[in-house]
């Protein structure tokens, strides 16, 4: 019903916010403030950024069923083109623009990050799963600097990547500097050459393999590709950074310029329509994962199915070896305790609000009547990283058997739990090559949050 444009279910859902969050709880460090844009934009704007003579084959245009009121520029009944959005940049640049105050050279670099949806007009026989699809998310960030930050905002923003790709074990990825276009590029050569030069000096200082990738830069400024390959060896754009000194003045973006600027001599004399005070930021494209689904198709592939702790939609399955009232309440409550809910419930009365910190594990219960072996084959089919088992026993002991299955990085996992249990784990504790260990529901639940916050 919609070609090209994904549906997550729950679990598929569960992982796109996790990637979110992850890179949300990076952005402090790296000084980015996260925006929300929208969607659609008049025609106007996209002509005003370049789109619509540049990229408009690929853009979707949208038509209102005709006003009902009068505004300043549209007369009752009058339909407006509109543009869906496929980049943010022409937003970010009225964010820019409109924050209040004219800015001083001292607030510069200013930092804008997006997660809002895209839509890019792909022909239909190129769409292919999650890598290749009409509506996507990308991570979104522009940067608005001064040129003598250019080098390190592009030095900052590749060790960026090269933290969030280290985090999930990828690599090696190929770094390519893609060039300017042989037609439909704004800009003069003199510009393209001295961005590339500064792209260059980035790639050259990082003391990473690259490669030139002739003539596939953006209409607006040339780029720094990273290309990973799946499982299969076909190789996908991810992440990239792009550099932009034509957006700034379409959009007429200023500064005041510093005193060092001011003693260098006046503007580009391609640029008269500004305040000789005044200087034009440069604007850096960048995103670290690309498409979410693109890079969410990508770490599936990566892990198999068995995601780290932190990230996986199955982190622990409860089974039961019977159906007793008793034993199936405790089970519902080692859920809880694990899953780190309220000890309310949403039934009651007054239920307690959930702590917004709080870290909450999505934790499943098997109270089937089914062999603990069927149940144990469809956990490891699911790739649950845990089995937590409950029988009399463990009802009487207030306690809970739990089962490592599945796990990316057991070494770590393993020392995690040793901590908790307070002892090495040893091979006493091992059966059938799995680590099998009996511990109250507490201690349980401070190892699965130990787990996330020791192995992010």
């Amino acid at each position: 019903m919609s070609p090209g444009s994904p549906l997550l279910l729950p679990n598929g859902a569960h992982i796109f916010n996790k990637l979110q969050n992850f890179l949300r709880a990076q952005y402090p460090q790296f000084g980015y403030k996260e925006v929300i844009t929208p969607n659609i934009y008049k025609k106007s704007l996209w002509e005003k950024s370049g789109h619509w003579e540049n990229y408009a084959e690929d853009m979707f245009s949208v038509q209102g069923r005709g006003a009902t009121g009068q505004t300043e520029n549209a007369q009752v009944g009058e339909d407006e083109e509109f543009g869906l959005k496929p980049m943010n940049c022409p937003g970010h640049c009225l964010l820019f623009r409109g924050e209040g105050d004219i800015k001083s050279y001292r607030d510069l670099p200013v930092r804008f990050a997006d997660f809002s949806s895209l839509h890019r007009n792909e022909v239909s026989g190129s769409l292919t799963g999650l890598t290749r699809v009409r509506r996507f998310h990308q991570d979104d960030a522009h940067i608005f600097c001064r040129p003598d930050q250019i080098l390190s905002e592009i030095e900052q923003t590749l060790r960026f990547v090269g933290m969030v790709y280290d985090t999930f074990k990828l690599g090696p990825y190929k770094l390519l500097l893609s060039t300017r276009p042989e037609d439909h590029f704004i800009g003069t050569e003199e510009e393209w050459s001295r961005a590339e030069e500064q792209l260059t000096t980035a790639l050259n200082n990082s003391g990473r393999e690259w490669a030139i990738n002739k003539g596939d830069g953006a209409f607006y400024g040339p780029k720094i590709d990273i290309i990973l390959k799946d499982a299969m060896g076909k190789e996908h754009q991810t992440a990239t950074i792009q550099l932009d000194f034509q957006l700034p003045q379409r959009f007429d973006l200023q500064y005041q310029a510093s005193p060092q600027e001011l003693e260098a001599g006046p503007i580009s004399a391609g640029d008269k329509n500004i305040d000789p005070s005044m200087r034009r930021p440069v604007i850096i494209h960048r995103a670290i994962y690309g498409s979410l689904e693109r890079f969410m198709a990508l770490l599936l592939e990566h892990y198999a199915g068995v995601f780290p702790f932190w990230l996986s939609p199955r982190p622990a399955l409860i089974m039961t070896l019977n159906d007793d009232p008793e034993l199936l309440a405790y089970a519902a409550r080692v859920k809880d305790t694990l899953a780190g809910l309220p000890k309310t419930s949403p039934g009651q009365e007054k239920p307690t609000p959930q702590k917004l910190h709080d870290t909450h594990i999505p934790v499943d219960i098997d109270s089937s009547a089914r062999t603990l072996g069927r149940k144990f084959h469809d956990a490891r089919q699911k790739k649950y990283n845990h089995v937590v088992i409950i029988g009399p026993e463990e009802v009487v002991s207030k306690t809970v058997r739990l089962q490592v299955t599945k796990q990316p990085n057991e070494p770590a996992m393993q020392k995690i739990l040793g901590g908790v249990l307070e002892r090495e784990i040893t091979d006493g504790d091992r059966m059938k090559g799995s680590i099998n260990v009996t511990m109250s529901k507490e201690d349980a639940r401070k190892y699965f949050v130990s787990l996330v916050e020791e192995l992010v």
